[in-house]
């Protein structure tokens, strides 16, 4: 039987869409290929009982994408089409130089970081993320399909944001899909809560995604396009072009909008505040019910800030590698030069300033009084440079599985059809049966049965989270 292959595209002038989309038929098997067009995408594949089942799926699937506006196209004829990205260019400081401990050169401009305790996290525009430990030793790296946009906690999980549109958990020895967006959203920015997914695109809007991947709403504040959006317990905060929304968490219902002087590039919050940089050289301190308290004035536009705990400090990155930091009242303490390019995003963690930059570095930043009042005399520490061990092994996103027995350590989960979608439920003791489980949508099989590590309670409550590795049972 010959194979079948029908190749589409989605290509819009004035819109952000430019993909294209490819089945193939061969036999019993339907090989599904997507992508940027220009690039080689992912493949999924799915075998069938009969070669008829097999192309009434296939057919299923085009027609779907033809209702979307794809249309039948030949491979090749539309080029490739830059994705949207931040501006990387970054002009030189001609402050002195900050006190860098160490630093570390991924490979490629990076905009996600992400420090705690134990561990600084680096994710570049390659789709390669690293982790260091606070000494500057790499001990991990992880391969994702595209590149990296964001790093974010949700707890004890841990997600990257990917220009591929999808959601990476990291919590586990490789990266599995966590999250699928919406393939008409372009994302800026991402944020986590308890499960509860927000992402900012580039035509200024604002959706919401459960636990199950399901969109619960979706909202367009006043500005074109947003790279900040933050989330908690009571709200989503949009940074866009025109300033700052607030969103009830529930319905989408806006709360307060704030307009800012200039465009939102980068945004922070803390329990009270939250905090946006922009354009227009200021940093914004808003307090979460819509009261301006304190804006920061910086000498260039602003693409990352973020603050010691409660905002006593406020530190702010400009597009000229210079980093600020001011107190609380919004009183310039001081400014220095990165060294390493501008601050794409920051965290400050225990007296130490960390930045990932235009140049592809992690820089640890000793932000100490005592160390900052030696570098604004030029008295600076030996900056170690920290490169990659050798054959340090690559985890690679993926939907492979180890396997395991009822008799290993775990909690037991089973997949099982509800209506047309597939749905996770414990089963083991002690659990709640009707209440569901988050669980990576790639892997779930109906009727195959898992053992995860730790099965936990969402602190809203109503469905559980899978934690740690996953393994099939047999």
């Amino acid at each position: 039987m010959a194979q079948e292959k029908t190749y589409l595209e989605l290509s819009e002038t004035e819109g952000v869409s430019h993909k294209f989309y490819e089945v193939t038929v061969d036999g019993t098997t339907v090989s599904i290929r997507y992508g940027r067009i220009g690039d080689r995408g992912q493949t999924q594949v799915k075998t069938y009982p009969t070669p008829e089942k097999a192309r009434a799926e296939a057919t299923k699937k085009i027609n779907q994408k033809l209702k979307k506006g794809y249309e039948k196209a030949i491979m090749g004829v539309r080029k490739k089409r830059p994705i949207t990205r931040r501006s990387i260019s970054s002009q030189a400081s001609t402050s002195r130089q900050a006190p860098v401990i160490w630093k570390f050169a991924s490979g490629s401009p990076a905009f996600g970081i992400f420090v705690n305790n134990t561990q600084c996290w680096i994710g570049n525009q390659k789709g390669l993320i690293f982790a260091l430990d606070r000494q500057g030793k790499v001990h991990n790296q992880y391969k994702l399909p595209d590149g990296v946009k964001c790093i974010v906690a949700d707890g004890n999980w841990l997600y990257a944001g990917c220009d591929d549109g999808r959601v990476y958990d990291l919590t586990g020895k490789i990266p599995r899909v966590a999250y699928t967006i919406a393939e008409d959203v372009d994302i800026f920015w991402l944020d986590i809560s308890d499960g509860i997914l927000g992402v900012s695109d580039a035509n200024g809007n604002i959706i919401t995604v459960n636990h199950e991947e399901e969109s619960q709403w979706r909202g367009t504040s006043r500005g074109e396009y947003g790279w900040m959006v933050r989330c908690d317990e009571i709200g989503v905060y949009h940074g866009h072009s025109k300033g700052m929304t607030m969103y009830d968490w529930e319905d989408g219902q806006k709360i307060w909008d704030k307009p800012t002087k200039g465009e939102v590039l980068f945004g922070w919050q803390e329990e009270t505040n939250v905090y946006a940089g922009t354009s227009e050289n200021l940093v914004y301190s808003i307090s979460k019910k819509g009261e301006v308290n304190t804006i920061y004035k910086c000498d260039a536009p602003i693409y990352s800030c973020a603050t010691a705990e409660d905002g006593e400090y406020v530190f702010a990155g400009d597009n000229c590698s210079s980093i600020y930091c001011f107190n609380e009242k919004g009183d310039r303490l001081w400014k220095l030069a990165t060294g390493c390019g501008s601050a794409f995003s920051m965290q400050f963690w225990q007296d130490k300033l960390y930045i990932v930059t235009t140049d592809g570095s992690l820089a640890c930043i000793d932000a100490s009084e005592t160390a900052i009042q030696a570098a604004q005399t030029g008295s600076l520490p030996q900056t170690v440079n920290v490169g990659i061990p050798e054959n340090l092994p690559v985890a690679v996103a993926s939907n492979n599985l180890e396997t395991a027995t009822e008799s290993d350590r775990g909690v037991i989960v089973e997949c099982f059809k509800e209506g047309n979608k597939l749905r996770i439920r414990v089963v083991s003791p002690g659990y709640d049966r009707n209440w569901k489980v988050q669980f990576p949508r790639d892997i779930r099989k109906e009727g195959a049965r898992y053992l995860v590590d730790e099965v936990r309670e969402s602190s809203r409550g109503g469905f559980y989270r899978a934690f740690g590795e996953i393994r099939q049972l047999v």
